[in-house]
């Protein structure tokens, strides 16, 4: 099973939108990261995503671009502070490929849980808009295939 987690990308100000949209940088960064996904021929079965307007405004270009089966839905338990293990135990019998979509410290730790089995441990430096790709390589074992930052697509 290939794993892709996603961190929303540059949002508004609580200040400037409440509902904290993407900004116009943050549309262009995930419309490039997407593009370019889609040019790796990245397919997956499903996108989930938070509840937050942030999360699924990135899931829904990504959506457009990798086109899933299963489309795009919101899932529980990618909130900022869920807790990684609700997670941890879902992917635990998945097979089929899958991209979630959400925010720090989650993404993060659960990143760690998966790959060292401590949430606490800091494996994977995530940035707004940017892709890692996870791989299970056994029951329990988690490694990074790679990773896609606006910043490396000309």
């Amino acid at each position: 099973m290939v794993l892709y987690l996603v961190q929303h990308a540059a949002a508004r100000s609580k200040e400037e939108d409440p509902a904290r949209d993407l900004t116009e940088k943050g549309r262009e960064d995930i419309e490039r990261v997407a593009h370019h996904l889609k040019r790796l021929k990245v397919q997956v079965g499903q996108i989930l995503h938070s509840g937050k307007t942030r999360a699924r405004s990135t899931a829904t270009v990504l959506v457009k671009h990798l086109q899933p089966a299963a489309g795009i839905s919101e899932a529980p338990g990618l909130a900022p502070l869920d807790v990684p293990g609700i997670w941890a135990d879902r992917l635990a019998p998945m097979a089929e490929d899958l991209l979630l979509v959400g925010h720090l410290p989650h993404l993060g730790k659960l990143a760690a849980l998966l790959m060292s089995g401590d949430q606490e441990k800091k494996v994977v430096n995530f940035q707004m808009g940017a892709a890692v790709r996870l791989r299970r390589m056994g029951v329990g074992q988690w490694a990074v295939d790679w990773m896609l930052t606006p910043e490396l697509i000309l």
